[in-house]
């Protein structure tokens, strides 16, 4: 039994790790789904990853998905980071459907940057669940799991390629399952949350706040994101400059600067000044 397998990602790691896992189940990955318009250095990347027999697919629009995928004749498409709402109709092009690779401990944190929400809600982990997508996001049936340590907070470019292997070991569990025709295990109505984007209340650290919540949320913005055109924080004056908080740490650093929050210090590790554009947008006159 061999499947043709669409890849859906914007992720260019996130493409050769599915293409590897996919390969040695024995499927035949036929083509890599991506977008243009969302981000265009990302795009390209994403296609200069793809491996050679691998048909590259860019709709500009959800109704060009159909005929997309009925182009390269799918069995399953699998899918991760990918910004859109699937339509039903495409939903249901693929004969054994979608399977979706949510970085969540599922039903928790459904949304676009879940990563970023389970930081700030001060959990201990992340997780990766592989599940069946329906209609709604995020809320199909769960064929695996797999918790991922946070430890000691740190970038995402150093924390990300960690999880790759936990990720690969998980998809072809999830792959397995699928071939066994399991259908997972339904999420219960009502359960879990769902997290959107980074707003406007969300910029600035507030330093009268117990120092846990700026350092969550300093740490947070790291792995989140705004699509709106609005500022990104964490943002922090110091010496009457805006600029954006980087890293923080709850206990002493070594040249960090200490600052003073509701409930004792934080230490700023790490900041960025803003761009023009930026700093025009964190002016208190700024509408």
């Amino acid at each position: 039994m061999s499947w043709r397998v669409v890849i859906v990602t914007m992720i260019p790691p996130v493409l050769t790790g599915f293409d590897a896992v996919i390969r040695e189940r024995g499927h035949k990955p036929v083509a890599v789904l991506t977008m243009r318009g969302f981000d265009a250095e990302g795009t390209a990347k994403v296609i200069a990853a793809a491996p050679p027999d691998l048909e590259i697919l860019i709709p500009a629009r959800r109704k060009s998905l159909v005929p997309l995928l009925e182009s390269v004749e799918p069995d399953l498409v699998v899918c991760t980071a990918f910004p859109w709402k699937i339509p039903a109709d495409a939903l249901a092009v693929p004969k054994h459907g979608w399977l979706n690779g949510h970085p969540s401990l599922l039903p928790l944190h459904r949304g676009p940057t879940p990563v970023a929400w389970a930081i700030r809600a001060g959990d201990d982990a992340m997780g990766i669940s592989f599940h069946k997508m329906d209609a709604e996001l995020d809320t199909g049936p769960i064929l695996v799991q797999r918790r991922i340590p946070f430890g000691e907070l740190e970038p995402p470019d150093e924390f990300f390629p960690k999880t790759g292997p936990v990720v690969g070991e998980a998809l072809a569990e999830a792959l397995a399952k699928l071939e066994a025709g399991e259908e997972g295990t339904v999420q219960a109505d009502g359960s879990g949350s769902y997290e959107t984007f980074f707003g406007d209340e969300d910029v600035w650290l507030d330093l009268t706040r117990p120092a846990v919540e700026a350092h969550r949320l300093a740490w947070g913005w790291r792995y989140g994101m705004r699509v709106d055109g609005g500022l990104k924080g964490a943002v922090l004056a110091v010496d009457g400059t805006p600029v954006r908080v980087l890293g923080t740490s709850l206990t002493d650093v070594e040249g960090a600067t200490r600052v003073e929050c509701g409930d004792g210090p934080l230490w700023i590790v790490e900041t960025e000044e803003l761009s023009e554009e930026d700093a025009a947008k964190a002016s208190p006159t700024a509408a």
